[in-house]
Formats: C-alpha cells, structure tokens, sequence
C-alpha cells in the first residue's frame, strides 16, 4: 500500500487549498481514507475522514471548511481546505487502516500566512 500526498504550500488566511493523495495498492472506494496534521510541538490530530459505510467525520475546528472527498477513477482522494486559518499550519497526512493495520503517507507541508 502506497500513499502519495501532494499539494501543500503557501496559503493566505482565507485563500484556498486542495490536497491530494494517490492510492495504490488499495481501493479508496472500499477503505475508511483520512487526512491528519501535526503542528510544530503537537500531536498528530485527526482532521477528516471518510468511508462509504459512514458519513464523512470533521474535527470541529475545520467543519464548514474543509471538505474531503476522493475520485474512484484516479483512486484518489482529496482534502478542500477553503478559508484556512493560520491554526490550520502543519504537516499533512494522508492514511487507511486496512485490517487493523495503518498505512501512511509522507505528508505535505501547509502554512497558511500572510
């Protein structure tokens, strides 16, 4: 299993940002996929998830805000960051748990400033 996270950079507070992360070796259409950050000095948060058992799952902070989604053509799925704050900073994580055991991206850095 392979996770590609691409798409971070630069964003001004209130701007926008799409995250993306490449699959393979696994169907984004059938495993619960989630997008993660850790800030400088903090624990890695959960930030979104989905799975097409559940309804899609928002840390409070981000709900209104970012929306995650994914393609089944491209085996891909995707994090909508619109309206960012400077809180929002951190590394990206795109990841699955297949058969209690999870799988990680290499993460993409986001900073949101003016």
């Amino acid at each position: 299993v392979q996770l590609q996270a691409s798409g971070g950079g630069l964003v001004q507070p209130g701007g926008s940002l799409r995250l993306s992360c490449a699959a393979s070796g696994t169907d984004v259409r059938t495993n619960a996929m989630s997008w993660h950050r850790q800030a400088p000095g903090n624990k890695r948060e959960l930030v979104a998830r989905i799975h097409w058992i559940f309804a899609p799952y928002y840390e409070d902070s981000v709900k209104g805000r970012f929306t995650m989604s994914r393609d089944n053509t491209k085996n891909t799925v995707y994090l909508q960051m619109d309206s960012p704050k400077p809180e929002d900073t951190g590394v990206y994580y795109c990841s699955t748990e297949i058969s209690g055991v999870d799988y990680w991206g290499q993460g993409t850095q986001v900073t949101v400033s003016s």
